[in-house]
């Protein structure tokens, strides 16, 4: 593998399921980017996100997702993973200069922050989440 790294660059790392990009991801990734010179997003696979969100989602599969979030200006690389397991792997092999999750795992464990020299938490920005959006797209 090809590093995406110059000698003394900061990397971020950031992962989640980005299912339908909303304001919240955008301030998260731009604020992980704020602090590093690189960021790495890892997003979960299809099959993860099913597992966890439910057989209607992910609303846009893995490649859409993986698109999307390569588009933007903040985000440096996507991967993707299948299983904590793997999530951990790539978080070992990044060794990231910083971590960022959201605050709602301040109290659970971050699958493999032991890997990241520091780790932070990001606030949930009130009101959006892909949920909420998604339950109310036909509203409109």
């Amino acid at each position: 593998m090809i590093s995406i790294l110059n000698t003394g660059e900061r990397l971020a790392f950031v992962n989640g399921c980005f299912d339908v990009l909303h304001y919240g991801h955008l301030k998260l990734l731009s604020y992980a980017k704020t602090n590093a010179d690189k960021l790495i997003v890892a997003i979960d696979s299809d099959t993860r996100v099913k597992e966890s969100k439910g057989l209607n989602r992910p609303y846009n599969d893995q490649e859409v997702r993986k698109f999307f979030l390569e588009s933007l200006i903040y985000v440096d690389k996507v991967e993707i993973f299948n299983s904590e397991q793997e999530l951990e792997q790539i978080v070992k092999r990044l060794s990231p200069d910083i971590m960022i999750v959201g605050s709602e795992y301040k109290e659970r464990h971050v699958v493999g922050s032991q890997y990241a020299k520091s780790l932070e938490f990001f606030g949930k920005i009130n009101g959006y989440s892909t949920t909420k959006i998604l339950q109310h797209a036909g509203d409109r």
